[in-house]
């Protein structure tokens, strides 16, 4: 009796223990590029020496993760989308959103510059070249927060690029790694967020084409999914995270994340 009394109250600490770990860790649904360019390897752990709480990170497309967001696969959301969060929140899905930080995103390819873009700011004037000439562009195809962009870039220079599929457009339907590998592979243009862009080895002979358009800004939202729709959601850990984020700890913590002495985003957060 005094065994399996003994045995019991065990099992009871291994039980509260599990539990206890579980609740100090929390899930992070993410755009691929703060998860690509390193910046969750400097974060994180700043952030659980602070807290003591573990953060994992799903790093997909902005589209796939606000999907699995709504299916409750997520305490925190950190993409960059902004209308796409904003309606996130709208259908009741989030609890609020706020700014974190920003980049921009910029247009590279090939050294010689066949659609001959090469130092222009005009997004719009670069991507009617491109179509004009039959230039070849690698696009994601994949409904990410970059691949959103390139749409509204595409529609305000009053093109459609999809009826050219297959033939000057190439959609990889992939991440932004593996699209910039089919970029390089082709000769093909395409569109990047800077950090990406900075951590990615394989640029060949690879140049920055067009940049400096304000059409070009890249702005990262983060998000609480609400417990209300999703009732798994670990509330307090999250907020916590997401507290530490936009205070000056975690914004101080992005403004010193560097790759080749250059800054990859930059902090914003209102306060």
């Amino acid at each position: 009796m005094i065994f399996g009394t003994t045995k019991h109250a065990a099992a009871i600490l291994a039980l509260l223990s599990t539990a206890a770990t579980a609740q100090e860790s929390i899930l992070v649904q993410s755009t691929t590029s703060t998860a690509n360019s390193g910046l969750y390897d400097s974060l994180l752990p700043q952030f659980n020496e602070a807290t003591g709480i573990t953060v994992n990170v799903v790093a997909v497309g902005t589209g796939q993760a606000i999907k699995n967001a709504e299916n409750c696969d997520a305490d925190v959301l950190l993409v960059h989308a902004k209308a796409s969060e904003e309606a996130f929140v709208k259908a009741g899905f989030g609890v609020s959103r706020a700014d974190l930080m920003y980049n921009d995103f910029i247009i590279v390819g090939p050294a010689d510059d066949p659609a001959d873009v090469a130092g222009t700011s005009d997004a719009g004037a670069a991507l009617t070249a491109i179509a004009d000439t039959g230039a070849l562009f690698a696009s994601r195809g994949d409904d990410s927060g970059t691949h959103k962009k390139e749409r509204a870039l595409w529609q305000a220079a009053g093109i459609d690029p999809t009826t050219a599929s297959g033939d000057w457009y190439r959609e990889t339907g992939s991440g932004m790694g593996a699209t910039l590998n089919a970029a390089v592979g082709m000769n093909a243009y395409a569109l990047t967020d800077r950090a990406t862009w900075i951590s990615y080895e394989n640029k060949a002979d690879f140049e920055i084409s067009v940049e400096g358009d304000d059409t070009l800004f890249n702005q990262y939202g983060v998000i609480l999914v609400d417990p209300e729709h999703c009732p798994s959601v670990k509330v307090d850990a999250g907020q916590t995270f997401i507290d530490w984020l936009l205070a000056d700890a975690g914004q101080q913590a992005i403004a010193g994340y560097k790759l080749n002495d250059q800054q990859l985003f930059f902090p914003n957060a209102v306060k």
